[in-house]
């Protein structure tokens, strides 16, 4: 493989910035230099000078929750439809929800997804399994089976959910959470049972303190949740086994109930959870900035436009995500945190410690991006095959110019493509 140089950047990841030059090889980052002497020799160089002053380069994202579609539904979203948008957006590694048909709910249905998806060549992505067979909530799925080889197999699900479709059976909830624990794998807890996303959660953190296991919170929309989690964490003592992580989504911290009313609540404006108050969108942005909220992740859920009129719930959000969120990211440091959000914190919490930061050693996967470009959203130009957002034809800041899959340039933007 080429050496490649990106030469002379503003470089920033979750621990600060600086100017500086990349080195990367064999799809790693072999030298960081932080001066403009002794670059390497290369067949190609990426100029940081030919981009716009305030382009940066940055770790690619990773998101800890889209959904794929595939296998089952190519009329809302394919394989490659899902990673080309993926990467458009500045993400590399993505984790897709098993609530697919068939269900992702064996270890040899989550190795042939992603078998197919590195065939691709975009994205690394890591499929869910779910927590029971079929999703049907009444047996525990092939998890019950899987030997504990976290970070031993190549391709083994990183994360367990049972996406939307809480557990109602409190043993069988447990005892997939067991499960979990033995696997050392985090559980991702949507919410939903009964609609009342407060009761569902501290139910989830419950039985993941009685497990002793890892439990992430899903797309997390109301002020009342953030104060349980907040809480739950103050609460966390020295060597407890229990571990408690949660994501917020770019529509929760940026779209109010308003706009789903303008969209129509009961069809395109619809998701789950829903949009809530400005006051919860406030509560979501406090805790996004102070650190209770751990993750941004996307929920890309992409329907077809029949299906979203017919009140089906989602919103595409992979290509829009890193603008949506820089609006709330405007003070100095603040990228920094955003890193962290998109990055190095979705990193950690899959255990993935090859990425998701700036270092030697690590994965050459980045991100350029221009901060201050400003776009108008038009859906229809979409790489993914969903069209609903409740940011189309709205005016963004923050452009996706480049997006390197382990030394790959994998995508180009900004009127490079």
């Amino acid at each position: 493989m080429q050496r490649i140089v990106f030469k002379d950047f503003w470089i920033v990841d979750f621990a600060g910035g600086f100017f500086g030059s990349l080195a990367v090889e064999n799809g790693r980052i072999t030298k960081i230099f932080t001066g403009g002497d002794g670059l390497p020799d290369s067949h190609v160089v990426i100029d940081g000078k030919k981009f716009p002053g305030t382009a940066v380069l940055m770790p690619a994202f990773i998101d800890l929750h889209a959904h794929f579609r595939d296998p089952g539904f190519p009329e809302k979203e394919t394989l490659e439809s899902a990673a080309l948008a993926s990467v458009a957006g500045g993400f590399t590694t993505v984790v897709c929800m098993a609530n697919t048909s068939p269900a992702i709910d064996t270890l040899e249905k989550a190795l042939s997804l992603k078998a197919r998806s590195d065939a691709l060549a975009l994205v690394d992505l890591y499929p869910v399994m779910s927590l029971t067979k079929d999703m049907q909530g009444t047996e525990l799925s092939g998890i019950a089976e899987l030997a504990n080889s976290a970070g031993k197999m190549p391709g083994l699900p990183l994360m367990l959910s049972e996406d939307g479709k809480d557990i109602d059976d409190d043993a069988l909830f447990l005892a997939a959470m067991g499960n979990a624990k033995r696997l050392g794998l985090p559980v991702s807890c949507h919410c939903d049972l009964g609609g009342a996303e407060d009761v569902a959660v501290s139910r989830a953190i419950e039985f993941g303190k009685k497990a002793g296991c890892h439990i992430h919170i899903a797309h997390i929309s109301t002020r009342e949740t953030v104060d349980i989690i907040r809480k739950a964490k103050e609460n966390i003592t020295v060597g407890e086994s229990f571990t408690l992580t949660c994501e917020a989504t770019p529509h929760h911290i940026s779209a109010t109930r308003e706009d789903a009313g303008r969209m129509g609540s009961k069809s395109f404006g619809r998701v789950n959870p829903s949009l809530a108050t400005e006051t919860d969108r406030l509560a979501i942005v406090a805790a996004v900035r102070d650190g209770t909220i751990d993750a941004i992740a996307t929920d890309h859920a992409p329907h077809s436009p029949a299906d979203k009129a017919a009140g089906a719930p989602g919103f595409v959000g992979l290509e829009t995500a890193f603008a949506v969120c820089l609006a709330n990211f405007t003070g100095e440091g603040d990228l920094r945190r955003l890193s962290a959000l998109t990055s190095a914190n979705p990193a950690r919490i899959l255990g993935l410690r090859d990425r998701g930061r700036i270092a030697e050693g690590l994965r050459a996967d980045l991100v350029i991006a221009d901060t201050q470009a400003l776009w108008k959203v038009d859906a229809t130009k979409f790489k993914s095959r969903g069209r609903c957002t409740p940011f189309d034809g709205r005016e963004l800041r923050g452009e996706i110019l480049m997006t390197i899959n382990a030394g790959r340039i994998v995508f180009q933007g900004g009127g490079n493509e």
